[in-house]
């Protein structure tokens, strides 16, 4: 599964390189968030990959769920798709957006892989394992080391949003002390934490699960964890909220081994 999750992302990281250098409209959701031939072309790649290998296995992808199109039933476990996470960042000709898939069991995001097609930088997890990847022109995977999330260091370095910063994650930054900041968009941020580059990510402003499920199985896969601002591994498949939307996060803080507070 994992090889077909690469696959895959590296055959839409193609697609959204060809839209991103020819150029493309933007049109704008219900959400009044941006969306692109990017998006759509990558989850079309996506989707007819892991439907045709695993037609059994449910998928949460987030243009289909903009559509009102979702599966009836998750099952014990489903795919968690973002064909293209950071969006504003695609628009604004910034480097660091994202293709994002996931596998969700039982509420924990197991597998998961994350391409930066723009910079080439490539993560993947699976229960126990973490890699970097390295990938060449002709998007062809060259090599592979393994990852592991660091015990925090002194001072932190905290990874934060470079379009949804907040006041509360300000507010927190602060807490901490001093430390070292890197504004980077995406899901990248947990792949950072992931491969010992940051210690903390914090995220005090609004995400979906399809935002967060690749990075999130990269980070665990590291050593790392996300919880809840109340100390809980942060959960997946979540509906029939009644505070929220189906698969809307809480609030979170991911972090490396014992990095920080939670």
């Amino acid at each position: 599964m994992l090889d077909l999750f690469e696959h895959l992302a590296l055959a839409a990281g193609r697609e959204v390189m060809r839209v991103f250098n020819a150029g493309c409209a933007v049109d704008r959701k219900s959400d009044s968030s941006p969306v692109t031939e990017a998006d759509r072309e990558s989850e079309k790649i996506i989707l007819t990959g892991l439907r045709a290998a695993f037609p059994d296995i449910a998928c949460v992808a987030e243009e289909e769920a903009a559509a009102g199109i979702m599966p009836p039933d998750l099952g014990d476990a489903f795919f968690l798709v973002d064909p293209l996470d950071g969006t504003k960042e695609f628009v604004n000709r910034r480097t660091d957006f994202t293709v994002n898939i996931a596998l969700v069991r039982h509420g924990v995001p197991e597998i998961g892989v994350v391409f930066a097609p723009c910079t080439g930088r490539f993560f993947s997890g699976r229960s126990g394992r973490a890699e970097s990847i390295e990938v060449n022109d002709d998007y062809q995977i060259t090599g592979r080391r393994p990852i592991s999330a660091r015990k925090g260091l002194v001072p932190l370095t905290i990874v934060a949003s470079r379009s949804h910063n907040t006041p509360e994650t300000d507010a927190y930054i602060r807490d901490l002390g001093a430390a070292e900041i890197v504004s980077i968009g995406s899901s990248l941020k947990f792949c950072l934490v992931a491969g010992a580059e940051a210690d903390v990510y914090p995220r005090f402003g609004r995400t979906m699960e399809w935002d967060t499920a690749a990075g999130d199985a990269v980070l665990r896969a590291a050593g790392g964890m996300t919880r809840t601002l109340d100390g809980k591994p942060l959960t997946y498949g979540k509906r029939d909220q009644s505070d929220d939307e189906d698969f809307a996060n809480p609030h979170f803080i991911a972090s490396g081994k014992a990095a920080g507070p939670t």
